[in-house]
């Protein structure tokens, strides 16, 4: 059994104890789960994780759902990486470290035991130089479509809220970073979002401005407010599509 193997086995024992039984979004209230980046060695004078958190937390006081979550390592102890690390890298989400699990595994962990419907992962990107917003989805998955309307609604209504250009949705093996892969299809994804690891049937990662270029913005109140609120009104919005 090679490395990626051996760590794909322990995340399934691990993270998904319970993968039977998600119901689609068939049901009156569906449950939602936030995960916004603990990552705090992003950029210049710039805290990813307290700007994603803000989004999120704007996102869940718009219209509050009665089965709305929010799953964050930072501050966590007992798990490793829980304040930085790569979102596509073995090292910082499956490998198991001192006997102990990451933190974005033991978000998962915790996103999976809600046995969420809707999974929504707030990231900033980072060296791109655009005033932009991207959304990402997973690559060859049964809700692969489901996914991509989700993504493409809410790219959108950030756009028009925040004036971030719209640089569409992108598969997640696209970006060519680092070493986790779906073991699935063998590709380059991340690993918030792969089916083999979160149980949720409908699951995005947005990468929201640049920490450089949109700097002003992401970290002013009023942009987390705006971008929040757009996100989850487009969420809304597809839930009331998919009934």
């Amino acid at each position: 059994m090679n490395r990626l193997q051996t760590a794909f086995a322990l995340t399934c024992i691990l993270l998904l104890p319970s993968c039977h039984g998600v119901k689609l979004l068939s049901v009156k209230n569906p449950v939602v789960v936030w995960q916004p980046s603990h990552q705090t060695d992003t950029g210049k004078d710039f805290n990813e994780a307290e700007v994603c958190n803000g989004i999120a937390e704007a996102a869940m006081k718009t219209d509050p759902l009665k089965k709305e979550y929010k799953v964050w390592s930072l501050g966590k102890t007992g798990y490793h990486h829980t304040d930085s690390g790569s979102n596509t890298k073995l090292l910082h989400t499956s490998d198991i470290i001192d006997g102990k699990i990451s933190g974005y595994a033991y978000e998962l962990q915790e996103s999976n035991k809600l046995q969420q419907q809707v999974f929504i992962a707030v990231h900033n990107n980072g060296g791109t130089k655009r005033h932009a917003v991207w959304g990402y989805i997973h690559y060859g998955d049964k809700y692969e479509n489901d996914n991509k309307q989700l993504a493409e609604m809410m790219v959108k209504a950030i756009s028009g809220a925040s004036g971030l250009e719209n640089r569409g949705v992108l598969f997640d093996y696209t970006t060519g970073r680092n070493d986790y892969r779906c073991l699935a299809t063998g590709k380059l994804a991340f690993y918030s979002i792969d089916e083999n690891v979160n149980s949720a049937p409908y699951r995005v990662l947005l990468e929201i401005g640049d920490n450089g270029v949109s700097r002003e913005l992401l970290q002013s109140q009023e942009g987390q407010q705006k971008i929040g609120a757009a996100v989850k009104k487009a969420l809304l919005h597809w839930m009331k599509d998919k009934k």
